[in-house]
């Protein structure tokens, strides 16, 4: 038998060998999956069940907490305090359990599960997040600059405004999945990004014109304006985030926002003059569009739309801008008085 010949051989067992024992790992690996598949369903019923059942002693307590002596009650005490603990305790488990998506993410995705089940898959998919959060913003920056100083072309602004559809559309999705990971994206700051979706949709749609270009340059002077401030914030945000989160104080999802949050107060505030700016900038970009609409020539629809979504962008974000710092202020008061 020739050497070459022998060596195939001998490589040709070691292949069966290592092929054997992936068949074997394989089906461990499919055990381990049933397993896993069964323990996420248990958790999922058991977690149903126990709030079903905390609900039910909550109401039990209600009814039976009147009368009682100082120790009954010192007791009954201690169990509504658990009691509040147990929701957030039961958020930390279901963010590493499968769950049904939200209407939005099953008209996109379908039924496709997006739980990320390990805490460095989690992790890796908020930063990657994070980072394409500020690489679309400084690039919708040079993008602005461009056109607003270099560059007056319809095609070149209609190529913009559909990265911005295609930058708030995705942003939609990765905040959707976060949510389902566990991310904590409350309130306005979600609905905002569906609203600069629709913004920038009508924009891509409104045909070139006087009015058109009256508005074109205060646009993409709002837009240059708008990415320079998002990029401050995920600067100032993400380090802020960074020293709450080696001190305890904030959940590893949280994400940078296009707004001012309550634990941006350990730092420095001067991010709020320019987001209150932006904010009337926004209602002035409204009242310039509204006054548009009123012109004999106005025939375009995307006048009045466009100004409707820039007041709705105002009032949520100013609004919601003024109740943070109020509430944050009126807690700094608390403490003071307190001590």
């Amino acid at each position: 038998m020739s050497r070459s010949l022998t060596n195939v051989l001998e490589e040709w067992t070691n292949l069966e060998k290592e092929y054997q024992h992936l068949q074997e790992t394989h089906k461990l690996y499919l055990q381990k999956l049933d397993e896993i598949s069964k323990l996420q369903n248990n958790c999922s019923s058991t977690i149903s069940l126990h709030r079903k059942r905390l609900n039910e002693l909550s109401y039990q307590i209600k009814r039976c907490s009147k009368g009682l002596s100082p120790e009954d009650s010192n007791t009954m005490d201690k169990i509504k305090d658990k009691i509040k603990t147990r929701p957030n305790v039961f958020f930390e488990m279901e963010a590493f359990l499968p769950k049904k998506n939200g209407l939005y993410l099953s008209l996109v995705l379908g039924n496709v599960n997006v739980t990320l089940l390990s805490k460095q898959s989690k992790f890796a998919y908020k930063d990657e997040y994070e980072k394409f959060k500020l690489y679309l913003t400084v690039i919708l920056l040079l993008f602005s600059f461009t056109c607003y100083f270099f560059v007056s072309n319809r095609f070149v602004d209609a190529i913009l405004n559909f990265l911005l559809v295609w930058y708030y559309c995705t942003l939609t999705i990765r905040e959707s999945v976060l949510i389902t990971n566990g991310s904590r994206i409350k309130g306005w700051w979600v609905f905002h990004h569906y609203i600069s979706a629709f913004l920038s949709g009508v924009m891509l749609t409104w045909p070139d014109g006087n009015l058109y270009k009256t508005f074109r340059n205060q646009f993409l002077a709002y837009s240059l304006y708008q990415s320079f401030v998002q990029c401050l914030q995920c600067y100032y945000q993400s380090g802020c985030l960074y020293r709450l989160r080696a001190l305890g104080e904030r959940h590893n999802m949280d994400l940078t926002v296009e707004g001012f949050q309550s634990w941006m107060w350990k730092g420095l505030t001067f991010l709020l003059p320019f987001l209150f700016f932006g904010h009337f900038w926004q209602l002035f970009n409204s009242i310039s569009l509204f006054n548009m609409a009123q012109l004999p020539d106005c025939r375009e629809g995307q006048v009045m739309l466009c100004g409707f979504c820039f007041l709705v962008l105002f009032l949520g974000n100013f609004l919601t801008t003024v109740a943070v710092v109020r509430q944050k202020t009126k807690s700094l008061n608390q403490k003071a008085k307190s001590q």
